[in-house]
């Protein structure tokens, strides 16, 4: 798993590399005015509760730190995608881990989940591929989607599923 988080990781970190900053921070209408920076704080952000939760034995993605400026600073957040990749290399994979988090929109209640760090890294890769859909769509409306190959964003079975109805 760790290294199909690294790939895609890599790839979001190519695609920062390639961006002015200001297209990095355009606020896109298609998003509801959010913008890549944003979507990219976003993932880093869940891989960092894994590697801080490691520790502790147990993973909270509803505390995580929210660091404003790696929405604001591509080369910030080229760094954090280094240390993420560095870090991930470490993790021992089938540990155990708890899941915590509130799953409700009301109240204060908490749930634990027992989980291990290898299916947390897969929902952490799922949750970024689903972030880099929404990165392409952004990249359409500034008409920078040259930037990025057809299999970004596109869930691993999509692309094995499309290959295999080509042939």
């Amino acid at each position: 798993m760790i290294s199909y988080c690294k790939e895609n990781l890599e790839q979001i970190k190519n695609l920062i590399a390639s961006l002015e900053e200001e297209k990095y921070q355009y606020k896109s209408q298609l998003l509801s005015d959010t913008t890549i920076g944003q979507h990219v704080r976003h993932i880093l952000e869940f891989y960092l509760c894994i590697i801080n939760g490691v520790s502790r034995g147990l993973v909270n993605y509803d505390s995580r730190e929210r660091n404003i400026e790696l929405e604001h600073n591509p080369v910030l957040a080229i760094s954090c995608i280094d240390k993420i990749c560095d870090d991930i290399e470490c993790l021992s994979t089938y540990q155990e881990i708890n899941l915590v988090g509130n799953f409700s929109t009301e109240g204060e209640t908490l749930k634990t989940i027992r989980t291990s760090i290898d299916r947390e890294l897969a929902y952490c890769l799922e949750h970024s591929i689903h972030h880099q859909a929404l990165i392409k769509i952004g990249l359409i409306e500034q008409k920078m989607d040259h930037l990025i190959n057809e299999g970004f964003g596109v869930a691993p079975a999509t692309i094995r599923h499309k290959q295999q109805c080509a042939q």
